[in-house]
């Protein structure tokens, strides 16, 4: 005797072939697009890879950062806080610390 599958059943079974499709479409969506490429040309591009150690200009970023909050610190008489960032103007021209 077979027993008929309930509607719970078909209903959870269209909602996950609704879902496979959709996660298809988005995968099919984020692709890289094929083209056609002449032999006499390439466009290839090379990402550029992150810096791995800082820079003169980063350093001296860093340091103008810390004069600033400690004296921001020393006027008001508040103690910094851990991700309390104010907005700060690097000046490249400046002295190095």
């Amino acid at each position: 005797m077979r027993q008929k599958r309930s509607a719970l059943y078909w209903a959870m079974c269209s909602t996950a072939a609704i879902a496979m499709a959709g996660m298809s479409l988005t995968v099919w969506a984020q692709t890289a697009p094929t083209t056609t490429t002449s032999l006499t040309t390439s466009t290839v591009r090379v990402a550029k890879p992150k810096p791995t150690t800082a820079s003169d200009q980063m350093i001296q970023e860093a340091c103008q950062r810390q004069k600033a909050r400690t004296a921001k610190a020393l006027a008001s008489g508040i103690p910094e806080t851990f991700g309390s960032e104010e907005p700060f103007v690097f000046d490249p021209k400046a002295p190095r610390c």
